[in-house]
């Protein structure tokens, strides 16, 4: 038998978040040195998987996902994750190339979300980080149908043992199928927790010369 949580009880469970401020009059004018600036203080905390994130899609019917993933790389173009194109993920952005990613760093009471237009890394980008990978991830991209049904876990042992045999004296070479996006910031939104959940909001929007506008949102 369920045992199902009430609303009672779980309408208890708060936290009161006293550890920074977030003043406009501080930040950084672009967007991409603010999150740096975060970073930077998450690296600095020791973070446990720092750099995961919530990447949100939808298909061209609108049918929304979410999952996390690892941020790879981020630059003033934008942020940058790896997976296989084939995936349920890979056909929705083919679908409707816009995502949105979030990071919560409890830790911090900080939480950035993006949103953005997505395309696909170049080959050369894809490859090369693809040879950074460990040999057992290189195995794994081709092993796994990422998304698919399999019969079982047995049959995905099986997969890696056929992987590693056709390899064994080659270089593993990227799939054709397994690669980079990057996501290119339309919004960014820093929100740091406050008490009595007034939170502090400050929305970037990027501008079409370049330059980003910054607004205070009501918590």
């Amino acid at each position: 038998m369920l045992n199902f949580v009430h609303m009672t009880s779980l309408a208890h469970i708060r936290k009161e978040y006293r550890l920074h401020a977030l003043n406009q009059e501080e930040v950084s004018e672009d967007a991409m040195q603010q999150f740096d600036r975060w970073w930077q203080d998450a690296l600095k905390s020791e973070i446990d998987e720092v750099n995961a994130m919530t990447l949100a899609t939808a298909s061209a019917d609108g049918l929304p996902a979410a999952r996390i993933v690892l941020l790879k790389a981020y630059h003033p173009e934008g942020f940058q994750f790896f997976t296989n194109y084939e995936s349920f993920k890979g056909k929705q952005l083919l679908e409707n190339p816009r995502a949105c990613l979030v990071f919560f760093w409890k830790e911090l009471e900080r939480q950035v979300r993006i949103t953005g237009l997505v395309e696909k890394l170049s080959e050369k980008e894809s490859n090369d980080y693809f040879r950074a990978r460990p040999e057992g991830s290189r195995i794994g991209a081709w092993a796994s149908p990422q998304s698919m049904v399999i019969e079982s876990g047995e049959w995905l042992i099986q997969q890696v043992n056929e992987i590693e045999k056709r390899f064994s004296d080659s270089e593993i070479p990227r799939p054709p199928y397994w690669g980079g996006y990057l996501v290119r910031p339309v919004t960014i939104e820093f929100w740091q927790g406050k008490p009595n959940r007034l939170h502090d909001r400050l929305l970037y929007t990027l501008q079409g010369n370049g330059k980003w506008i910054i607004e205070r949102l009501a918590p």
